[in-house]
């Protein structure tokens, strides 16, 4: 089903929502849009199957509709039946896309999972405002020579979707990262905590730019943010909860391991993150797929709730 979509209406042409979805944009109810990229570029079959529909789930029972987002045959998919879904988690022909990579992958008639970057852009257009991820990109380690900055990064200076994550990956350098979100305007809040999130721990030796307590308080931020015509989106850093955290200490090594594995192959661009986070499970014999799949639906979670409320604000406002 194609449906018009308020912020290009140009782009409909290129639009496929699920019913489910639809319905629930035209009525005003929340929405939260999902990546891709985990389900094929993640981890392995049924896993991914199993991970994508039981985050889908997480959303609904706190009161959201799931979104999950890719681009199959050329088609911007805004939510997946389990045929497309089935498709993404085994077609080994299934690239990984980011925003740039958009526009070829339609053209060609190709199948795509969503970065950060590229879901954002595809939620967007389809005017969902609240996006659930693991962790979102950055700067990379050493980008002062490889120039390695993630395009999430310049997704959330100008696209106008709250992303909720449980911070930027621990692989990278979340200092500098950081400093480029302030530089770019983009609103880096942390629910619930001082301290900035590092994917897998709760802390990362950083303090948190901003701080808010509550899902609600999360949405009046966006709702502040837009109304002030602030364009770009936010950044909703959700510490991983304690019991499925792997602290920094433990796993900071298996990243260093990880990272010179990484520069002995000669990897570079889009390959380093995918090797590096599979890298890390092999190091950790498997807990930090566990702890990935444990943040991934407490985010969910979280993203549901911020979705919910900004619904109401948005309805009080308009009515």
């Amino acid at each position: 089903m194609t449906t018009p979509t308020s912020f290009h209406p140009e782009a409909a042409a290129y639009l496929d929502l699920h019913p489910e979805v639809a319905a629930a944009l035209k009525e005003g109810r929340a929405v939260v849009a999902l990546e891709s990229t985990i389900i094929s570029h993640g981890m392995p079959f049924p896993q991914n199957v199993e991970m994508a529909r039981g985050v889908e789930e997480v959303v609904r029972q706190h009161g959201a509709v799931p979104a999950t987002i890719a681009v199959l045959g050329g088609r911007l998919k805004v939510g997946l039946t389990e045929g497309e879904l089935h498709l993404l988690a085994t077609d080994k022909g299934v690239e990984k896309i980011s925003t740039r990579d958009l526009p070829v992958t339609i053209a060609l008639g190709k199948h795509g999972a969503t970065t950060v970057a590229s879901t954002m852009r595809i939620a967007a257009l389809a005017g969902i405002r609240v996006f659930a991820t693991g962790g979102t990109g950055g700067v990379h380690r050493g980008a002062g020579q490889s120039m390695d900055i993630s395009a999430d990064l310049l997704e959330l200076a100008q696209t106008d979707v709250c992303v909720v994550s449980a911070g930027v990956k621990s692989i990278l350098d979340i200092g500098l990262t950081l400093e480029v979100l302030e530089t770019q305007g983009v609103p880096a809040i942390t629910l619930g905590s001082e301290e900035f999130p590092a994917f897998y721990s709760r802390q990362s030796g950083f303090a948190s730019p901003l701080t808010v307590q509550t899902a609600e308080e999360a949405a009046r931020v966006l709702k502040a943010k837009w109304a002030l015509g602030l364009s770009g989106g936010v950044l909703l850093a959700n510490p991983i909860p304690e019991a499925a955290e792997i602290p920094a200490a433990d796993i900071g090594a298996h990243i260093d391991q990880a990272l010179t594995d990484m520069d002995a192959l000669g990897l570079t661009g889009k390959a380093t993150t995918p090797y590096l986070l599979g890298r890390v499970v092999e190091l950790t014999g498997g807990r930090s797929l566990e702890t990935n799949i444990a943040l991934v639906r407490h985010n969910a979670a979280v993203a549901a709730q911020v979705a919910v409320a900004y619904a109401e604000l948005t309805r009080t406002t308009t009515g």
